[in-house]
């Protein structure tokens, strides 16, 4: 197969998937068996790490909400730090790297150190995890919008940058990322402006991976969650009902362990 090559001293930012190893890409699992070093974050699966060339350097670069991380500053200058070396470089970065990945940020800094890139996106877990649960997160028959949003901004808490009123009004179906923590308050802010409490809601968490779990509520029930496992997707309105039918993904599939 013909595939881009990965050149000494450049970076490439490669979207892992959701969490199941079979999801990454061709152009991914390429990357993956021709880099030097592989900075990954906390939520890349280790059975995906492993199918790196043993050669690889393995570093680790994961960011977890309440939990000692690294600092994003401290990742991006040594993704530049290895290019210089005239290592390859790839930053796996779970779901998608442009879908609150901070792909973004890291490319726009690779940009001004003049470190050559690429950008090899991925399955964001905001679609395939959810397709995992047997939620469409569009259909004919209930909307023809989205909005996607995260649930919490550099601080760790609620962001305070979102319009929560015209959030609430401007898709039929929203969908939340690391939003488990601030669930209540978001489901208050969402409530004050006028969604209704019976709103269908459903977490998904753990998404393509053989521990996954779902629960299935309302907005107006949400305020009462909590200790729900994380890493988890949030999935706001009609389409989780399509679960009833098209909840696909059984023990049988969990046991093989490529998702």
């Amino acid at each position: 197969m013909d595939f881009p090559c990965f050149e000494p001293g450049s970076v490439w930012l490669v979207g892992a998937g959701p969490g199941a190893p079979g999801l990454i890409s061709l152009l991914g699992y390429h990357a993956l068996r021709e880099a030097d070093v592989v900075v990954h974050d906390a939520l890349v699966s280790q059975k995906l790490i492993a199918m790196a060339a043993p050669r690889a350097e393995i570093v680790f670069a994961g960011k977890r909400g309440g939990k000692p991380s690294p600092q994003q500053a401290d990742i991006t200058i040594r993704l530049i730090d290895y290019a210089r070396q005239g290592k390859r470089v790839l930053r796996l970065k779970g779901g998608d790297p442009f879908m609150f990945g901070r792909g973004g940020e890291e490319a726009l800094a690779l940009v001004a150190a003049g470190i050559p890139f690429r950008i090899v996106p991925g399955i964001s877990s905001g679609l395939g995890g959810l397709a995992y649960a047997g939620i469409p997160v569009t259909h004919r028959d209930t909307n023809q919008a989205v909005l996607f949003l995260t649930g919490h901004d550099e601080t760790g808490g609620v962001p305070q940058a979102v319009d929560w009123a015209a959030v609430a009004h401007a898709a039929p179906v929203i969908v939340m990322f690391m939003a488990v923590k601030h669930l209540p308050s978001i489901a208050e802010k969402l409530l004050a402006a006028g969604r209704d409490p019976a709103d269908r809601l459903a977490i998904v968490s753990q998404v393509t991976l053989p521990e996954q779990r779902v629960v299935e509520t309302t907005l107006g029930e949400a305020r009462a969650l909590a200790d729900l496992p994380t890493p988890a997707i949030v999935v706001l309105g009609p389409v989780s009902a399509y679960r009833a039918v098209l909840d696909w993904y059984v023990p049988v599939l969990r046991e093989n362990g490529i998702g």
